[in-house]
């Protein structure tokens, strides 16, 4: 199998869970007939649309799907938290998609990039690449949540831990002895392990619960439904009112962050960055970006964003644009072919976002630990990640810190006024909008 379309494989493994996690969380807030299968087709839809687009014009190996954290956002705090109806609320994923667009078109978010500092650049990556870690460990609950210390150790008895540590070895061998297709043999194998032993997978049903992979009773495929009662019912004008800048103005904020800060560190990972921390074509990328937000909306589902699981393909080899583009083709193919999908449990795939995660540590060895000045914000870059599980904080405050503390220090004139401009932005937002 080519490299490319390897990657392509590996990545759409590792993030194929949101095929079922994200009908799952919306259908708590979208109330249409059928709700969970009309979902499951939109996210698949979304994904293809989003990663081939990516793929095709931007050409880079990132496969884009709805996010995690901000579907939830979408469904908890603005649905039924603040009563906004779902279609208002589609209507403000839709602007900040086209504010997103906007910013890229005229160059905002490719300076955001080239201002950041390098020490912040491979502290994102690294950063990431925590996230991406705790991300697999609580897949196989290996960790877990904890009331007396927020986090502590699973039941490392428990099928899905065993299986996830069984994985984590076999792929960690393959990997040392540099077997093509490490990661994507590892989630293969672990995933027939899962078959034959009976490892809780997704139902797939109306639920979505947990439950022994029964075999293909009903058969391999399963025809498409047209999610008509979500397409097109958007409502952009509720989402301008005065009431609801503030929701819009959130799904911006945070996901700008976000999905800048994973393009950035995917596009490090990737060898893409050049010596000055520039991104090529970064005006593309950050474009289509917005545009897979804009298209998720009109579709019926929250903010499509850039995968960090695309990290997973990137250690496969991928490199162009091909690889995300094969990840959007198997998003296609997974609306005929769910029940497929559905054997592939988060267990098998979690080895994967582990050991993606140790690789992406690699570059802060040049970070200059040595000068408090650059060495905290980077920490805190990096641990801030998955501590408040969410990437947009981790540059968030990593910029905040940064630029604080070179100011103390008297190195102020060191900081670009971009970085200083982007700062207050950030701090406006902790202070004014803290609830999102």
């Amino acid at each position: 199998m080519p490299r490319e379309l390897r990657a392509g494989l590996t990545t759409f493994l590792t993030m194929s869970y949101i095929i079922f996690v994200n009908p799952s969380v919306l259908s708590a807030a979208i109330d249409v007939p059928n709700g969970f299968v009309q979902l499951l087709m939109v996210t698949c839809i979304a994904a293809m649309f989003g990663s081939v687009i990516m793929g095709v014009v931007a050409k880079y190996p990132f496969a884009q799907a709805p996010g995690m954290g901000l579907n939830a956002f979408f469904s908890f705090t603005v649905v039924l938290g603040m009563g906004v109806e779902w279609p208002t609320a589609l209507g403000a994923v839709f602007i900040s998609g086209l504010l997103f667009v906007v910013l890229s078109l005229i160059g905002v978010r490719q300076a955001i990039v080239r201002a950041l500092p390098m020490g912040l650049k491979l502290a994102i990556t690294a950063g990431i690449g925590c996230f991406l870690a705790l991300l697999g460990l609580s897949t196989a609950e290996i960790v877990v949540s904890n009331e007396a210390t927020l986090v502590g150790l699973g039941d490392l008895s428990a099928p899905t831990a065993w299986l996830a540590l069984l994985g984590l070895g076999l792929t960690a061998a393959l990997m040392a002895r540099k077997v093509t297709g490490a990661i994507l043999w590892g989630i293969l194998v672990m995933s027939l392990v899962a078959v034959v032993s009976r490892i809780p997978v997704y139902s797939g049903g109306e639920d979505d619960t947990l439950q022994a992979f029964p075999g293909f009773s009903d058969g391999v495929v399963a025809l498409p439904v047209w999610p008509g009662d979500l397409v097109g019912q958007l409502d952009i004008m509720g989402a301008l009112s005065l009431g609801l800048v503030t929701v819009v103005l959130t799904f911006f904020i945070v996901d700008f962050f976000d999905a800048t800060g994973t393009l950035t560190g995917l596009a490090h990972r990737s060898g893409y960055l050049d010596e000055n921390g520039d991104m090529p074509r970064a005006k593309r990328a950050f474009s289509m970006d917005g545009v897979a937000g804009m298209f998720g909306a009109f579709m019926g589902t929250s903010t499509v964003t850039a995968y960090v699981e695309s990290a997973s393909g990137i250690e496969e080899g991928g490199r162009t644009g091909l690889t995300a583009t094969m990840t959007g083709v198997l998003f296609g193919l997974a609306m005929f072919l769910w029940p497929v999908a559905a054997m592939v449990p988060g267990a098998a795939t979690a080895p994967a976002l582990i050991l993606v995660g140790a690789l992406m540590m690699q570059g802060i060895r040049h970070i200059e630990w040595e000068k408090v000045s650059e060495s905290v914000p980077a920490f805190l870059t990096i641990i801030l990640m998955p501590l408040t599980f969410s990437i947009a904080n981790g540059v968030s405050l990593g910029i905040i810190s940064y630029c604080a503390i070179k100011l103390a220090i008297g190195e102020g004139r060191k900081v670009s006024w971009p970085l200083y401009l982007i700062a207050a932005f950030l701090l406006s937002r902790y202070i004014f909008f803290a609830d999102g």
